[in-house]
């Protein structure tokens, strides 16, 4: 999805490994984000999206930011945490397609299914969560399926 999407057009670290038997418990403000300024930010919280296996990840989208069309190899599912996200299917970029989902929404998005995103109104913030290894393809304009 994240578009979620989003989420993979960064190369996010891997989370601290977690001792099968330990609670683990991060605080907001202990969550840090990696990527530019100006652009999609990913926290892994648990996993490694590089690796088989689940991983979760924390997705924050600065107002304004357009998410190009663009498919995972893997099936996603995501909440909105803040923000409202402007989400749609296809390969071509379109804003009619839109529709919002407001915080606390929840998103599950099939493998392979082509998306783009946009934090049209202001900043977003995403939970996602999958299951290794991740994989994002960017759609080029000139090869639309």
């Amino acid at each position: 999805m994240i578009g979620l999407a989003a989420a993979a057009l960064l190369a996010p670290g891997s989370a601290p490994a977690v001792a099968q038997d330990a609670v683990v418990a991060t605080l907001p403000q202990d969550i840090h984000f990696e990527g530019p300024a100006g652009a999609v930010g990913v926290a892994v919280l648990y996993g490694d999206p590089k690796k088989a296996g689940v991983f979760l990840e924390r997705v924050r989208i600065p107002a304004g930011f357009k998410i190009m069309p663009h498919w995972h190899g893997e099936t996603r599912m995501a909440v909105v945490l803040s923000g409202t996200f402007y989400y749609a299917n296809g390969d071509q970029w379109d804003e009619s397609k839109f529709k919002a989902y407001p915080p606390g929404s929840f998103l599950i998005e099939p493998a392979k299914i082509s998306h783009y995103a946009m934090a049209k109104d202001g900043e977003v913030v995403l939970q996602a969560t999958s299951i290794g290894p991740s994989s994002t393809i960017k759609i080029d304009p000139a090869n639309r399926r």
